[in-house]
């Protein structure tokens, strides 16, 4: 039955305020059903119309999805609740490692300054997104790596490029093929968006095959993968997965829109073996925000050209263009010595710190996954009994049902800040964690 929360307003908006309300306060709770439509207007005393309007803006807003006769539902992980909310809170004293962060000790953008004697004259209105200097950089840093970067755009972080990329080829209801367990927050975009996601299970060498070719018999219009340092599993796309995606992808004789996430680059730890030019339509996303520091909001995104268009056109109807400073800032810091060798520091102390910890609890007979980034991924049977003992030990994860879908349960622990002295006292409490609630389902 349709739960019974008070639903105000007249027009379309202001019912999907109301709505949007009830759902922030917990009043209308996630798999609660909606009254029907003609119920609220009979109800409110406003035209049906009206309320279907509603309820399709809570749709493209991600807060409600049409489940057949079942009607309208609270989606099981409304937008207005963000993945990285879920979870416990960290007590006083925890050490955690919940947070999916670099070190802050390895972060260049700490040790490089702006140049007050710049000598270019100051951006204005009308001129040129990219500075001359990043888009130079970035084309050569890209083409080494095997990426077609004749047609560039910048935007503020990985996940601004990711939207930006998806609102130029996609409407509300169609289907995106995501990593399943994947990143919160392109979750939670895909559902802000009013995109249905369509999971694809993902091992260390990145997404399955013939998950993908399932996902693509569904229809999806987009696919987007994490080419390394997936987060939170660690997966990285080996050469091999990645030339069994590239004939799969190519295969296809519909457009389908494919993304590549490297928001850790340099950092990963793993060669890059990209998707980039598959299909007629992709988009290759390069963050340096994990790698330089996180204020840094800014990426560079290579795609085909009506896709780089549709980008520039939409930030030109917005923001107009990423800062110039942040831009110069960002190839100061690429081309600088220091700043290069401390880059070269971190990815041997995450690196170091990930097959240490997966060591250890291998020796612990725990299964955990890592391949590259900042993480590492391990399946528990019960994610909440195993992130309780962990935290009554002292120690604070990241509970996988902030990343799953259909996926079995896991939490992910960031190991960027991980001291040497640390590594066997934390497999032991994860050991404790794990067994003790029972076998996991790897």
């Amino acid at each position: 039955m349709p739960v019974r929360y008070s639903i105000t307003g007249t027009g379309a908006e202001s019912i999907a305020a109301s709505i949007e309300e009830g759902i922030s306060q917990g009043a209308l709770a996630p798999g609660d059903a909606l009254p029907s439509i003609r119920e609220v207007a009979s109800q409110l005393g406003v035209n049906a119309n009206t309320v279907a309007a509603a309820y399709r803006l809570l749709r493209d807003r991600g807060a409600v999805e049409t489940a057949g006769r079942r009607g309208t539902r609270v989606r099981s992980r409304p937008a207005t609740t963000p993945r990285s909310l879920l979870g416990l809170a960290v007590p006083e004293g925890a050490r955690d490692l919940s947070t999916g962060n670099p070190d802050p000790q390895l972060l260049p953008i700490a040790s490089v300054q702006l140049d007050p004697t710049h000598p270019d004259r100051p951006l204005l209105y009308g001129q040129s997104a990219i500075s001359t200097e990043l888009a130079e950089h970035a084309r050569a840093s890209l083409r080494g790596d095997g990426v077609p970067a004749e047609h560039l755009a910048v935007t503020s972080g990985a996940l601004d490029g990711i939207e930006r990329v998806l609102a130029a080829h996609l409407r509300p209801g169609d289907r995106v093929a995501v990593e399943d367990p994947g990143w919160a927050n392109l979750l939670d975009l895909v559902a802000a968006l009013g995109l249905s996601p369509e999971p694809v299970k993902v091992d260390d060498e990145g997404p399955l095959v013939l998950s993908m070719a399932r996902a693509l018999r569904r229809g999806v219009r987009a696919v987007i993968v994490t080419t390394r340092a997936q987060n939170p599993t660690g997966a990285a796309l080996s050469k091999e997965r990645a030339k069994a995606l590239r004939s799969l992808l190519a295969g296809k004789t519909t457009d389908v829109l494919v993304i590549e996430d490297d928001h850790c680059a340099r950092i990963s730890g793993a060669p890059l073996h990209p998707l980039a030019g598959a299909t007629r339509r992709w988009a290759f996303v390069r963050s340096v925000s994990k790698a330089y520091g996180p204020d840094l909001r800014l990426a560079v995104v290579a795609g085909d050209r009506r896709t780089i268009e549709r980008v520039h056109g939409r930030l030109r109807l917005g923001p107009g263009w990423v800062s110039r400073l942040l831009q110069d800032l960002a190839v100061r810091m690429w081309s600088n010595d220091a700043a290069t060798e401390l880059i070269h520091a971190a990815r041997e102390q995450y690196a170091k710190n990930r097959n240490a910890l997966r060591s250890a609890l291998a020796e612990r007979d725990v299964t955990a996954h890592g391949r590259s980034g900042l993480n590492v991924w391990i399946p528990v049977p019960d994610e909440t009994v195993a992130i309780t003992r962990l935290l009554n030990s002292g120690w604070a994860a990241a509970p996988g049902t902030r990343f799953r879908m259909d996926t079995p349960p896991g939490m992910r622990i960031t190991i960027a800040d991980l001291k040497d002295d640390e590594i066997e006292p934390l497999a032991d409490a994860i050991a404790e964690a794990v067994h003790s609630a029972g076998p996991s389902s790897v």
